[in-house]
């Protein structure tokens, strides 16, 4: 390597053969030159607590909260704790959640090489500093700007700064930009720029950083609370009028005092239309998945990922990392036809002692050995776009000539000058046939010629080349890439293997796990027309020889073809296609830019954690699409009584204290323990669609039903505010847990107890005399307690008759 050197902050010069002395590095950080702290992967404290506490609907029931508490109607200022526990729940669970996914987080950072007082030393991207001497290696990403020094053959992936898949060439002098990946070849630069500065802390600020994946639950939730955002202050307007012209008008209201008990009915209908659960219930469910999946080695990377993988119906998968366990053995030498020019071992020897070969040659090392004799005067090292590497040894040694060791038919060309022994033909045939067999294979060809010395930049193979044996290469199937595999199938998601590697390899290996796959094809042959593309990927699920363009094109076709996407890989080659996908997942063997755009990482690499996953997703989509259907009935007949009884002018039915109530027996308490049941329902879209549809009939049945006693009460007269406010709770209650019933089909134990439970609850509440002071409830006289019962009872008729319809026409297959 050069001595060259570049100045300090002090305006000295550091020499890059012993880079930065621990006092250079010390100041250097003092002075706020290092890489920066690494970002946490999920919401700071603050962004947990503003998300759960200051939201619009919170701000509407804190001033109804005050408000109530300034009139001297504590009693009815209830909903406020519920809301403030709601909130304490909220951030406590995802506090918990965060700290547990920030520590997997730092545990799975990755690390940087840098020379350091005349060593080469690991340390945290964080602690690298301007001017450190950065060493790089195949799969190494670049984690700060920097200036080549030294190289050797290397090339860069800058998929992830421009897009582009093709490796450049980097020469002494050239700027890398952090985000890149080395793809081959070796060298030393001095970093020059570090933290904010730097793209890489753009980047992985920008990839680690908690955001909201798309996810249809929050979106179906989101729409829902801004319908009920602008439908709010009207329906307040209405029912405040309506309970003021209820007590004789504005002027007598505010002259007899009355203004007040208007005010506490007009706050019950406010409260009662905002779903302050709902938000809650599907933050807690996200948190508390992640934390499930982080107990199992899955670092989920954006909470509601943990919902992403079970809308998922086409699973992409590279071969190796994710079928394979990513180590390679040889398997076998094959004659090439001809006997072998003698050295052929010895080149194989020095092919798997290179310390920069990559792992298909270093298994060479434990075969054939190196003789320990004169290096070769020319050496081309393997780079992905051209497939091999070659290595040129002079006259008197042993391996005397040049070697090139890589894919047959990138060696063996159109443009290839054939020297003597088996013909080309012969030769690809036969390495075709190994490939067949679910082999990689590489040939090893020898050629008198000597490659000049010019660096490997546009470097061509010798002439003369003729092939001197075959090699074969097994990966290890990971043992639980079939069951795996054939659970994706039962559920319905199809496989589609995209790999570098051979496609007669891969679709071997893709048979071996218990796949039918057909034919594989060879994506060297890929259309480019859209059309046609969406096409080949409908006809096959192997494809071979794959570029990462092409991964990332297939899967924005098969979004384009209407699937929801996940990629899995380990590869700096999958990053592009992993972050395109909905649901990225990389492997615990990933480069560190694979992982960074990732929304999930298996830590410990085992394919099998997938379905955990899934089940966890879809009990996720399945129980908030449960809960929701509670939280928008009430929302429904909330507005529908604010509305109804503020045109007719009649006291609005319930009290803020008596809503809290039946709030807490029919949807708080059991939503908490619904959210968090197991579901293993398959993923079907439309979630919101379904919610309504059995929330906003049941709530309509609901409100008539009240409706319906209200104005039996008003007709028939003679019936207290007390007694008459009574029979609706009834009514309400009855109802209520009528649509829990139906929403917690199928009925298990632990549902059947959770509802008889509430009815206990509601027995306690309209029995006990200390509750029935408290929440100023009167058993109605018969003739309205028989009305109630009756209406409650064709409700409950209704929501039975609901239920049914709607599981008959939205029940996907393999249901509940």
């Amino acid at each position: 390597m050069s001595t060259s050197t570049a100045p300090d902050e002090s305006g000295a010069d550091a020499p890059a053969g012993t880079g930065l002395s621990a006092e250079d590095v010390r100041q250097r950080t003092l002075a706020g030159l290092a890489n920066g702290e690494p970002e946490d992967s999920s919401r700071s404290l603050w962004q947990i607590f503003r998300a759960n506490v200051l939201t619009l609907f919170n701000a509407i029931v804190g001033a109804c909260f005050l408000l109530l508490l300034l009139l001297g109607q504590w009693k009815d200022a209830l909903f406020g704790f519920a809301a403030v526990s709601n909130a304490v729940i909220g951030v406590v669970q995802e506090y918990r959640a965060k700290k547990l996914l920030d520590r997997l987080a730092v545990l799975d950072a990755p690390r940087a090489r840098v020379l350091r007082d005349g060593s080469v030393q690991e340390v945290a991207v964080a602690d690298v500093v301007l001017g450190d001497i950065a060493v790089l290696q195949a799969g190494d990403q670049v984690v700060a700007d920097a200036l080549i020094l030294d190289e050797n053959g290397l090339e860069m992936d800058e998929s992830l700064l421009t897009g582009e898949s093709e490796p450049v060439d980097k020469d002494r002098g050239s700027i890398i930009l952090s985000g890149s990946t080395v793809t081959a070849g070796q060298g030393m630069a001095r970093v020059v720029a570090v933290g904010a500065g730097s793209y890489a802390s753009r980047l992985t600020a920008e990839a680690k950083r908690f955001s909201l994946v798309n996810s249809e639950i929050r979106n179906g939730i989101s729409r829902v609370l801004r319908w009920i955002s602008w439908a709010l202050f009207p329906v307040m307007v209405i029912i405040t009028n309506g309970q003021m012209q209820a007590k004789g008008g504005w002027d007598a209201a505010f002259r007899s005092g009355a203004w007040v008990d208007a005010f506490v009915g007009a706050v019950a209908g406010a409260i009662a239309m905002i779903p302050l659960g709902l938000v809650l219930m599907t933050s807690v469910a996200f948190a508390v998945g992640g934390v499930r999946l982080a107990r199992q080695k899955v670092l989920v990377q954006e909470l509601a990922a943990v919902e992403g993988l079970a809308r998922v119906d086409v699973l992409c998968i590279d071969k190796t990392g994710t079928l394979t366990e990513g180590r390679v053995i040889l398997d076998g030498v094959h004659h090439a036809g001809m006997p072998a020019p003698p050295g052929w071992q010895e080149a194989l020897g020095w092919f798997g002692a290179d310390p920069h070969a990559n792992a298909t040659a270093r298994c060479l090392a434990a075969t054939f050995e190196f003789d320990g004799g004169p290096p070769p005067d020319v050496v081309v090292p393997f780079s992905s776009a051209r497939k091999w590497s070659a290595a040129s040894f002079p006259a008197l040694h042993s391996a005397a000539g040049t070697w090139v060791l890589g894919a047959p038919e990138m060696v063996f060309t159109a443009d290839t000058t054939p020297g003597s022994g088996t013909p080309v033909g012969a030769v690809l045939e036969h390495a075709g046939r190994l490939a067949t067999a679910g082999l990689r294979t590489l040939v090893l060809a020898h050629s008198r010629e000597i490659i000049p010395d010019g660096g490997s930049e546009d470097v061509e193979l010798p002439s003369g080349l003729a092939a001197a044996t075959l090699l074969t290469f097994r990966e290890k199937i990971r043992p639980d890439a079939a069951q795996t595999l054939a659970y994706f199938r039962q559920q319905g998601v199809a496989v589609k293997i995209l790999s570098g590697d051979d496609y007669r390899t891969v679709t071997a290996v893709a048979r071996e796990v218990g796949l039918d796959v057909g034919r594989g094809f060879d994506a060297r042959h890929l259309p480019t027309d859209l059309k046609l593309l969406e096409e080949t990927l409908a006809a096959h699920s192997v494809f071979g020889r794959v570029t990462p363009a092409q991964k990332k094109d297939m899967v924005l076709a098969l979004q384009g073809m209407g699937h929801t996407v996940a990629m899995t890989g380990d590869g700096v080659n999958d990053a592009l296609a992993i972050k395109e996908a909905e649901i990225g997942i990389a492997m615990d063997t990933a480069a560190p830019a694979t992982k960074a755009v990732a929304r999930l990482v298996l830590l410990d690499g085992r394919f099998d954690r997938l379905p955990a996953v899934l089940a966890e997703g879809r009990q996720v989509i399945a129980n908030i699409e449960r809960v929701s259907v509670l939280f928008l009935s009430k929302t429904t007949y909330a507005v529908a009584l604010s509305v109804v009884f503020g045109a007719l002018m009649w006291i609005f039915p319930f009290l803020p204290r008596q809503l809290s109530a039946t709030d807490g027996l029919t949807i708080g308490i059991p939503a908490f323990f619904l959210a968090l049941m197991s579901n293993a329902r398959r993923y079907s879209p439309g979630f919101l669609k379904r919610s309504l549809a059995m929330a906003v009939p049941a709530g309509a049945i609901i409100a008539a039903a009240v409706l319906a006693v209200n104005a039996y009460s008003a007709i028939a007269g003679g019936f207290s505010e007390g007694a008459s406010r009574t029979a609706s709770v009834v009514t309400l209650s009855l109802v209520a847990l009528s649509v829990l019933a139906a929403i917690s089909r199928p009925v298990t134990r632990l549902r059947l107890a959770i509802i008889a439970a509430m009815c206990a609850g509601l027995v306690l509440l309209l029995t006990v005399p200390l509750l029935q002071d408290f929440f100023m409830l009167e058993w109605p006289p018969d003739g309205l307690a028989a009305v109630s019962l009756a209406a409650a009872g064709v409700g409950i008729m209704g929501i039975l008759v609901l239920s049914h319809v709607h599981e008959r026409r939205y029940a996907p297959e393999g249901s509940r």
